[in-house]
């Protein structure tokens, strides 16, 4: 069974799961992944400072009718600048709702809230979202249903210059992935979910990928302690940097306690031929990826390597 779990209260323990029941499972080969590279862009013509920018990837987004999320990544079309949102962020229906063909959502046009991170409020509006446009086009892969899960949050032109697209802590994304996961490969996210209650040490998370689903649509991962209501979104790279996707599900069988993962790629792709947004580009960050910033201890960061067993 799988849960959307933007920021409302899904009545469901989670719990934490200990590292000794991790065990690392044998490498398999990664489905294959949009035969069409998704590409990056730098074209603004400058970004925010990273440490002193108000909008970035983590940051809170509340959705007018739907919930409070974890924006993952910056993307541009043209002059265009947007925030990456999981599309069920505006979703109107029950948690249990996950295929977005025909789950409930808000339109396009809908007003989203960006919690900046300099305490004040910014308006967005929702530009595309994949259910919304899977439902207009009638959708009817399978796959593509369950698992493209992702929006766009237009940013207003005048807080464009207080943007920056670095991860924090991490820093990246450095590009996009196209090539999938391996079961056992090292995952990052950075989650900011309300409950945190802005403590930021519990933002970071790494862990490992354990399967693959929808012909590589999907991702599931496994991290210390599993992707909470209001982490939806969250970016995830893998460990050179590269964009993979953003989290969309709580899973509760057949990898208990997982978290799905929405192919970026994937998406970007349907995005650019379905979204009429025009050529939609990721942005990289402006500071470098890292898997263990200076000063922080490895064991604080060490995730475990597969899914638990027995």
């Amino acid at each position: 069974m799988r849960f959307r779990f933007r920021g409302v209260a899904l009545g469901i323990a989670v719990g934490v799961v200990a590292l000794g029941a991790f065990a690392a499972p044998a490498a398999t080969a990664a489905p294959a992944q949009p035969s069409v590279p998704a590409e990056t862009t730098t074209n603004q013509a400058e970004w925010a400072p990273a440490d002193t920018a108000a909008i970035h990837p983590g940051v809170v987004t509340e959705t007018t009718g739907g919930g409070a999320c974890t924006s993952n990544f910056v993307f541009t079309s043209g002059d265009r600048t947007f925030l990456g949102q999981a599309a069920h962020c505006a979703g109107t229906g029950e948690a249990t709702e996950t295929n977005g063909c025909d789950s409930g959502t808000g339109p396009v046009g809908t007003l989203v809230t960006i919690k900046a991170a300099d305490g004040t409020d910014r308006t967005g509006t929702l530009a595309y979202s994949s259910w919304v446009t899977m439902q207009g086009n009638g959708e009817s892969d399978p796959d593509t249903c369950a698992y493209n899960d992702f929006a766009l949050v237009e940013i207003a032109p005048e807080d464009v210059a207080d943007v920056n697209p670095s991860i924090p802590f991490f820093g990246g994304p450095v590009g996009i992935d196209t090539d999938g996961l391996v079961a056992g490969e090292p995952v990052y996210s950075y989650g900011n979910s309300p409950l945190r209650a802005g403590v930021k040490a519990l933002s970071p998370k790494a862990g490992a990928s354990a399967a693959e689903a929808g012909g590589g649509r999907s991702h599931e991962v496994y991290t210390i302690t599993p992707g909470v209501p209001g982490d939806s979104g969250s970016a995830f790279v893998d460990g050179k940097g590269d964009a993979i996707g953003l989290l969309s599900t709580l899973n509760l069988a057949p990898l208990p306690v997982s978290n799905g993962v929405s192919d970026l790629a994937h998406d970007l792709q349907y995005a650019n031929a379905n979204g009429g947004l025009g050529d939609i580009q990721l942005v990289p960050g402006t500071q470098p990826f890292t898997p263990a910033p200076p000063g922080i201890s490895a064991t604080t960061l060490a995730g475990p390597a597969g899914p638990p067993v027995g």
